[in-house]
């Protein structure tokens, strides 16, 4: 019903065989009713109404120079606490995204021209914002050759020297495994480059159907292989089980892990981000369970003893939340690591 023809690119072109049918997740599926009811949120998913001068000022800034935000596209819970202690994950590429992913609330459609003022505007932003860190994402542009990396890399080095003292996250899309583009947001050398997998594997039919489960394993290994930090996501309560997400740690761990040489660190994806998935509108896919506080505290604790530097997990969490203190963590962890091996080298050469 959202998506009545494929502009932009067709969802099932690449299709992987379908592993599950998920024929028993639809409801109210009778001639003439067939919409899908929305569960009623649980009292620990409450999330701050937008306001305050913070929020007013970030939102001024924003309208100014045109831009769009994924916190607005994507109708995300933590968009008044976030702008107002002046913190916005910017969406570049536009506002309409060419796939058409069963939980976002993206705009789906043909995008109109590709704007290349845009880095220019997105650069100039943040150094009026005066951020310490920022979040920087896009829809998906299938439709163009090399996917928008161009306009990724631009972006990317104009905002380094527009705001050298801000650390620079990127939430990048998987460029069709177009591994030429992806090098090019590479070369630009983000601090963080993000790029989530959103759900377990069994459920990208439904989910992701235009992505690929081991295609962005791959995006994430590459990433690692070059000496950047790798971070990625998922949403929980969209139908996965427990063990699955348990599953799904390792198999990042173990796919996106790269050897140490004399020019990078090496080792698997850094950063892992857990949130509960919302249902977005009647015609996004439903709501399975809503996964407790308790829960998300277990993924935590299991995602660190398995190997990930820093786990973010909760209710309310999405990948760009709180990003700038999940940077800070990371950061504090290297230190420390690297003044402990210092201590170790000086105390075996009898220092």
């Amino acid at each position: 019903m959202r998506h009545p023809r494929p502009l932009g690119g067709d969802p099932v072109r690449n299709l992987d065989a379908p592993r599950i049918s998920l024929t028993q997740l639809v409801i109210n599926n009778t001639e003439g009713n067939s919409t899908l009811g929305i569960k009623k949120k649980p009292s620990w998913l409450r999330a701050k109404v937008p306001g305050g001068a913070g929020y007013e000022r970030l939102r001024s800034i924003i309208d100014e120079h045109r831009l769009h935000t994924v916190c607005k596209e994507a109708n995300c819970p933590n968009m008044g606490e976030c702008w107002s202690r002046g913190v916005a994950t910017i969406m570049i590429l536009g506002d309409t995204c060419t796939r058409a992913c069963g939980f976002c609330n993206v705009k789906t459609g043909r995008p109109s021209t590709l704007d290349r003022d845009e880095p220019r505007r997105v650069a100039e932003s943040l150094r009026l914002m005066g951020l310490k860190h920022v979040v920087i994402t896009s829809v998906n542009r299938d439709e163009l050759s090399d996917g928008g990396a161009g306009i990724w890399a631009e972006t990317i080095l104009r905002t380094k020297d527009a705001c050298p003292q801000m650390s620079i996250e990127v939430l990048i899309p998987d460029f069709e495994g177009n591994w030429p583009a992806l090098q090019m947001v590479i070369d630009a050398r983000p601090h963080i480059i993000n790029h989530n997998l959103e759900t377990i594997r069994r459920m990208y039919p439904a989910v992701r159907p235009s992505a690929k489960f081991d295609r962005s394993l791959e995006l994430l290994r590459r990433v690692k292989e070059q000496g950047l930090v790798a971070k990625t996501g998922i949403m929980v309560g969209i139908g996965e089980r427990d063990d699955e997400v348990l599953e799904m740690m390792d198999d990042v761990l173990a796919r996106t892990a790269t050897p140490a040489t004399a020019t990078t660190p090496g080792g698997p994806t850094d950063i892992l981000t857990i949130g509960q998935y919302l249902q977005p509108t009647r015609n996004h896919l439903p709501i399975d369970r809503f996964v407790t506080p308790e829960q998300f505290a277990m993924y935590h604790d299991r995602g660190i003893e398995k190997g990930f530097k820093v786990v973010q997990s909760g209710p309310l969490v999405r990948s760009s939340y709180h990003a700038d203190h999940q940077a800070d963590e990371l950061s504090n962890i290297t230190d420390e690591r690297e003044r402990l091996n210092t201590q170790r080298m000086k105390t075996l050469l009898g220092e």
